[in-house]
């Protein structure tokens, strides 16, 4: 998009643009996004820190309502992109391709000011264009203040009966716009949901609301009781399922609770936690000592895998390729009351003996497709062809999984992805393979108790909407041979 020359009428003192600290932060965050393929949620914080700092040295204050809006604005205009691009095209008179990424991002921040939040019409209007004249220069600031005037002529709900097809006409695509997914996302978390319309409607809503944080305190080093009670009355509130889960209060920050800094306890999704504590619970006949962490990075079911095996006098072998992310599981690990090992390993080209182990865990690599409320820009960069990328490697950890496993030992196959491609397609390959160990099922809803709706079993699949968890899937396999 070529740049309009900067025009005011003849006489007229030209004024400054206002930086604002807040603004100036998120586009920084979705610039860091759409260009360098950073997650928000590693890139955020870092700028986070050198706002603060920088308004230290210059004796003001960023405090945490600021914090808070800076972070609103990022992660809301990610999880709305689909539909703020939707009303945006509405808006202009030539293809999205053809606006500077740049623009559309100071579009999609406005958007979202104006159609999601409580921020008067004019503030959004006249911040977003103080924006545009800091980061785009005041030519296509004008390009900005017009684009977002026509958005601000109608709310979220005027605007969706427009650029969204009616549902009967074509649900998928109805879905897609008012829910902010591609399309391909709607389907195949459609077909994994099943059922009718309201299903899939509450999980994508589910997937554009914030998560809760939520911490897990390792066994044998803290109690979840002991950290509700070490933070003040009213900031927490007890896991829904897992024995060892701690949910803080809105806005509340993990780095400060003490365990955390500690290492005592972590953040851990409940649905993680799940998964661990129900490989570690699932019956056992024979030596339960030599436990295995296949697809260990960056170490958090390892932590908490590591601490069970420990309280039982097992021992854990937390494996993992990447070396980058191996010393993320080491730092996840120490201080375990008990013994373990990391290694640099490769889960389908294992340098331990068959047979080695008596509890296998492989969290295999996924689309990621069931953390989309922490991760939100997956979304937009996951392709449909990246499931069929990935089962090879799903096929061959929860392979070798099996051979590592001893004859009547456990596997607990688990991914962060309720495609059908990646869970129970994945588990069904595997055992009709003669070249891989017969296992047996085994049926997983007893070993997550009081957690409703797992379906018919016997793995189970966690859903946001349903259990407040990421959509963590989860299979239990015996050797038998």
């Amino acid at each position: 998009m070529t740049q309009a020359p900067n025009r005011r009428p003849q006489g007229t003192p030209y004024r400054r643009p206002q930086r604002d600290p807040v603004r100036i932060l998120a586009f920084e965050a979705l610039r860091a996004v759409g260009e360098r393929d950073a997650y928000a949620n590693l890139v955020l914080p870092g700028l986070l820190r050198a706002a603060e700092e920088e308004a230290k040295r210059k004796g003001r204050e960023f405090d945490r309502r600021d914090a808070a809006l800076a972070t609103e604005l990022v992660y809301g205009t990610l999880r709305h992109q689909g539909t703020y691009d939707a009303v945006i095209a509405a808006c202009v008179d030539r293809p999205l391709s053809e606006v500077d990424p740049p623009v559309l991002d100071v579009l999609a921040l406005g958007a979202h000011q104006l159609l999601a939040t409580r921020i008067p019409t004019h503030a959004a209007v006249s911040a977003s264009v103080e924006l545009a004249r800091v980061v785009l220069g005041d030519g296509r600031a004008r390009f900005v203040n017009a684009v977002l005037r026509r958005i601000s002529a109608q709310d979220l709900d005027g605007w969706l009966a427009q650029v969204a097809p009616p549902f009967d006409e074509d649900p998928e695509d109805h879905l897609a716009v008012v829910h902010s997914h591609p399309r391909w996302i709607v389907s195949a978390l459609w077909d994994a949901l099943g059922g009718g319309r309201a299903g899939i409607e509450d999980l994508l809503t589910a997937d554009n609301e914030r998560p809760e944080v939520t911490l897990v305190a390792r066994p044998g080093r803290s109690t979840a009781q002991e950290i509700a009670d070490s933070l003040p009355a009213g900031s927490t509130e007890p896991g829904r399922w897992s024995p060892y889960a701690v949910r803080l209060a809105e806005g509340g920050d993990p780095a400060a609770v003490v365990a955390v800094h500690e290492g005592r306890a972590g953040v851990q999704d409940e649905g993680s936690q799940l998964v661990a504590a129900a490989l570690a619970a699932a019956p056992l006949e024979g030596p339960d000592a030599r436990w295995l962490d296949g697809c260990a990075g960056p170490g958090g079911k390892a932590a908490l895998l590591a601490a069970l095996a420990a309280g039982r006098g097992a021992r854990l072998v937390a494996a993992e390729k990447q070396p980058h992310r191996a010393r993320l599981v080491s730092r996840s690990l120490a201080g375990n009351p008990g013994p373990y090992q990391v290694v640099v390993a490769d889960g389908t080209r294992p340098s331990w003996a068959a047979g080695s182990f008596d509890r296998v865990l492989v969290d295999v690599p996924c689309t990621g497709l069931g953390a989309l409320r922490r991760r939100p820009e997956a979304r937009w960069r996951r392709r449909a062809e990246d499931v069929a990328g990935f089962g090879p490697l799903q096929r061959g950890l929860l392979t070798e999984a099996l051979r590592s496993v001893r004859i009547g030992g456990v596997v607990g196959y688990a991914t962060c992805s309720p495609h059908q491609a990646e869970t129970r397609a994945v588990v069904d390959d595997v055992l009709a393979d003669d070249r891989s160990p017969s296992a047996e099922w085994i049926d997983a809803r007893p070993l997550l108790p009081d957690v409703p709706a797992l379906g018919d079993g016997p793995d189970v699949q966690l859903w946001p909407h349903l259990h407040g968890t990421d959509a963590m899937y989860l299979a239990l396999l015996r050797r038998t041979s």
